[in-house]
């Protein structure tokens, strides 16, 4: 490995660029996911949060409505994006909260490591569970409690495992903004919770305050809730469904590219 120059020291001839100019490596990439999974493995309280958690709650509530079925088919589909999106901010945050108050980013950025290989090593990590999560949650629901869904269930696993990615992209996100474990979860209010009553999984949003629902229309998690609907009530792909995927998709992306350029902000 080449150290890094001294400050104020010119480069040395030939030597690899720093962080900011390095092109996009696909190895890198893999190596820096394969290196977040790994630090994962060992954390079984994470794994169990990432993978149980969600799945408990979805139970609990089928059982608090297990005399009227019919409203846990009309919530379910939406909470099957919520709680991964919620669960994913909160492995993340904390996560590569760890990593940037122990130093580690800032000795990884010192290497030939570019930006976008960090946060896509990140992202692929988290997003292959997340991919898991929404698989075992989704299952559970349709297969196991009996979720009632007109559509495809495939199209529901798609649009909880792109909530999974959102709530991944997020997490990287404000990560960048607290400076202890306990103040990442301080975002979690600030950031979920109004998207959390605005989304119109308490009440339509239509029926809301002008001034709420135009809000609404610019919160993320109001197009999860949407596209989860659509696939609840509708039997095939429709324009709205697509509308919603892209934007939750778009917004992942957007988060994602804003997370890069916070990786060399110092927390400690």
């Amino acid at each position: 490995m080449t150290s890094a120059p001294l400050p104020g020291a010119a480069p040395l001839p030939g030597a690899a660029p720093r962080s900011g100019a390095a092109p996009l490596s696909a190895a890198r990439t893999l190596a820096t996911a394969a290196r977040v999974l790994r630090q994962l493995r060992h954390d079984p309280r994470t794994i169990a949060l990432m993978l149980v958690v969600p799945c408990v709650m979805i139970a609990l509530l089928r059982y608090v409505f297990d005399a009227h079925a019919a409203t846990f088919d009309s919530i379910g589909a939406s909470l099957l994006g919520i709680f991964p999106m919620i669960t994913m901010f909160l492995v993340t945050s904390i996560a590569t909260l760890r990593e940037r108050t122990s130093g580690t980013l800032e000795r990884l950025l010192a290497m030939p490591l570019g930006k976008a290989d960090l946060i896509g090593g990140y992202a692929l990590a988290f997003g292959l569970l997340a991919i898991l999560q929404s698989a075992v949650a989704t299952g559970l629901s349709v297969w196991v409690l009996g979720l009632d869904v007109i559509g495809s269930p495939w199209l529901l696993l798609l649009v909880a495992v792109l909530d999974a990615l959102l709530g991944t992209a997020l997490g990287l996100f404000v990560s960048a903004f607290a400076a202890s474990e306990f103040q990442a979860v301080q975002f979690m209010p600030a950031v979920l919770m109004p998207q959390l009553l605005l989304c119109g999984l308490f009440t339509p949003r239509d029926t809301m305050h002008p001034a709420l629902e135009a809000l609404s229309d610019v919160l993320p998690m109001s197009y999860a809730v949407d596209g989860m609907n659509e696939v609840l009530h509708q039997p095939d792909i429709t324009g709205d469904f697509l509308r919603d995927i892209v934007v939750v998709t778009g917004c992942a992306v957007l988060v994602l590219a804003l997370g890069a350029a916070t990786l060399r902000r110092r927390t400690a």
